[in-house]
């Protein structure tokens, strides 16, 4: 099955946010979304490669777990992948994970399993690894594959052996979880008010923002403490049979386990002691958002083996979130930096899940509409996860009779633009993407990146001084820059300035797609540039179409052709895009042979590119068959009708042979696209 260009959209915006999400989280301790919105997406993804595995790469984040150490620090590449754990939420999870594992280790269910329960910590995963006895380097979780040398930190926590008494085997790697307590984070906050600095938000922050210090000393200073609950890498193969015993030992050689880790029996001797804690946890020291139960047979452990990113004999029971009541003071608007306009409900501060909630997201209009939320209402609120809060419902039999009534706004409260709503107002956009001051840096930053107008030089950083010192203040700005101005900017010099200048000019002679591309159209990425390019020919024959017209090409919905008249309906849009050609930006013309779609000779045909053409480049040969009527896809699939194969073709040529599909050398994809 060949997935529709929206499940293509909706897949790629999916990895983009969830690793996004992973560096904030895994790299930055700066977090912009609960753990139980991740676990959405995160399922959301899963259920799309599932039905679509073609799509899965090694870039996808249920292949990978966490995101790329900093660059402060040195790195440490781990021996062994610290894998991440699939995640449990209720009775029926737990009961299904014992069932797989009978399944896969193909035992009969009457034979009960022994697990060991262990709360799940909320802290930062670490590696320390010992050779001859002697504490060697220590390293956070970091990509899986590669973590962050933080091993003088580690150093500093005084309930970690720094050597290991006779007996220890000669290369040992222990894993576990660093933390604060309730008790060393309360005396934390209280000394950074004392010294007038920012408080910490919860423990979890302030554990990971004290174990990545780049002075230990004042890692030395924190009162970090860590809970060991796994091994690596370890050479003596006798070291223990299952998991509770390997516990023990390890607190024999001095390192600190949990001291409420117990071996249960069974998926019913795991819901015992997930109900246990759940009243238990008001009580600890720590914080802890659930239980993670594993296989107690190591020898069961190796057979039942891993799943791309965790253990299949492993998996965390999730808490379920904390919620409270506090009342709406009001609702506004906050314009994202790619126009995305989201409700914020301003709540009557309460504090839940460990913080002081004042502002929550609504979303969207429909998401208003759903809850039916009103200024004045009495909410339910649940801090999902650890971080973001949400609004859960109205109580609604505490409503005032003064409360009000929401209004989305229909023009963008930062340049008066109209609001777009796309969706049954699922998605709310500002159509000023050139214009509108909150969306600045980012509309310039795509409009010169790669595969957009390619302006080399002009990246992330140098972009946020231009608009930060007020030299630019939209994309047509870009072709009004002179060597004094660029001169003025930090790290550049006359030759470096002239650079970046030969590259601004060289821009202005561009393609058609790339114009459109650059543009920021929402909804408009690069294949459907090029296929407005090809079917209009020029911009002024784009600007003038209506939604019929767009509707009646391959591959635009109702929602991409709204999202292309709203942004040329925006006089302040088009009065940039009139600049842009009195500066001297061009395009090549584009001639439109075919103008009814269906009479392009291989409408209806899909092609898949594999290997290096001599002709001509991959990117050059998908415009010219998505020029006559072809869709131009990733993936090898039976509904493929011809895989091109070049030279040093890979495994997308193999999988065209098992299905069957037709191949084509260069030689006979010249002489379709010449005939």
């Amino acid at each position: 099955m060949v997935p529709g260009s929206n499940t293509l959209l909706r897949y790629q915006k999916l990895v983009d946010e969830l690793n996004a999400h992973n560096h904030r989280y895994h790299s930055l301790d700066a977090p912009v979304v609960s753990d139980a919105e991740y676990d959405r997406l995160m399922l959301e993804l899963q259920e799309i490669e599932l039905e679509y595995p073609e799509l899965r790469n090694e870039d996808s984040p249920t292949q990978r777990v966490g995101s790329l150490p900093l660059s402060q620090f040195s790195q440490v590449t781990h021996e062994l992948p610290m894998r991440s754990l699939s995640n449990g939420f209720s009775d029926e999870d737990i009961e299904n994970f014992d069932k797989r594992l009978h399944k896969q280790l193909e035992l009969d269910e009457s034979q009960i399993f022994d697990y060991v329960a262990e709360p799940k910590l909320d802290g930062l995963a670490v590696s320390i690894f010992y050779e001859e006895g002697r504490l060697k380097h220590a390293a956070t979780r970091g990509d899986g594959k590669v973590g962050e040398d933080v091993t003088e930190n580690v150093r500093t926590i005084r309930s970690i052996p720094l050597s290991l008494p006779s007996g220890a085997p000669r290369r040992l790697e222990v894993r576990g979880e660093v933390f604060m307590s309730h008790a060393g984070f309360a005396k934390l906050n209280q000394d950074q008010e004392e010294k007038d600095k920012k408080a910490f938000v919860n423990p979890r922050n302030a554990a990971a923002g004290s174990l990545r210090q780049l002075d230990s000393r004042l890692t030395a200073q924190r009162p970090l403490s860590i809970f060991i609950y796994a091994v690596g890498v370890i050479d003596d193969p006798d070291f223990s049979s299952s998991h509770f015993e390997m516990l023990q030992r390890l607190k024999q050689f001095g390192f600190p386990v949990c001291p409420i880790i117990e071996q249960v029996r069974g998926a019913s001797g795991c819901l015992g002691y997930f109900s246990k804690l759940s009243e238990l946890r008001a009580k600890l020291d720590y914080e802890i958002d659930g239980i993670v139960y594993k296989l107690d047979d190591l020898a069961l452990q190796q057979q039942a083996g891993f799943i791309a990113k965790a253990p299949r004999w492993a998996l965390a029971h999730k808490f379920p979130a904390q919620e409270l009541t506090t009342t709406v003071n009001e609702i506004d608007v906050q314009v994202g930096r790619t126009g995305a306009i989201t409700p914020v409900a301003r709540l009557e501060p309460v504090f839940v899940g460990g913080v002081t909630v004042s502002n929550v997201t609504l979303h969207n209009h429909s998401e208003i509409q759903r809850l039916g939320v009103r200024v004045g209402d009495t909410v339910v609120v649940r801090r999902a996860g650890d971080v973001i809060p949400q609004i859960v419902s109205v109580v609604e039999e505490k409503r005032q009779s003064n409360s009000i009534a929401y209004d989305f706004p229909t023009e963008c409260p930062v340049c008066s633009s109209v609001i777009a709503v796309e969706g049954d107002g699922v998605i709310a956009r500002c159509t000023g993407g050139l214009i509108c001051a909150a969306q600045r840096k980012q509309a310039i930053k795509h409009f010169v990146s790669r595969k957009a107008m390619d302006i080399d030089g002009m990246g992330d950083r140098i972009v946020d001084m231009l608009v930060d010192q007020k030299m630019i203040a939209n994309v047509a700005d870009i072709y009004k820059l002179d060597q004094e101005q660029i001169l003025q900017l930090e790290g550049f010099a006359e030759k470096s300035s002239e650079k970046l200048l030969a590259s601004i000019n060289a821009s202005k002679q561009t393609e058609l797609a790339r114009l459109l591309y650059a543009l920021g159209i929402s909804q408009v990425g690069e294949t459907t540039a090029e296929q407005l390019a090809t079917s209009f020919g020029s911009i002024d024959a784009v600007i003038g179409s209506n939604v019929e017209t767009l509707e009646a090409l391959p591959d635009i919905g109702p929602i991409v052709a709204n999202a292309i008249v709203g942004f040329f309906a925006d006089q302040n849009n088009l009065a940039v895009i009139e600049s842009l050609f009195d500066l001297g930006v061009s395009y090549t013309p584009v001639s439109v042979v075919y103008k009814d779609d269906q009479d392009l000779p291989l409408v209806g045909k899909i092609f898949v590119l594999t290997g290096s053409l001599d002709s001509m480049a991959r990117g050059e040969a998908k415009k010219q068959l998505q020029a006559l009527g072809a869709k131009v896809t990733g993936s090898v699939s039976k509904n493929t009708s011809f895989v091109v194969v070049g030279h040093d073709a890979g495994s997308k040529a193999v999988k065209a042979a098992t299905l069957n599909v037709p191949t084509l050398d260069e030689a006979a994809l010249l002489a379709i696209l010449e005939s």
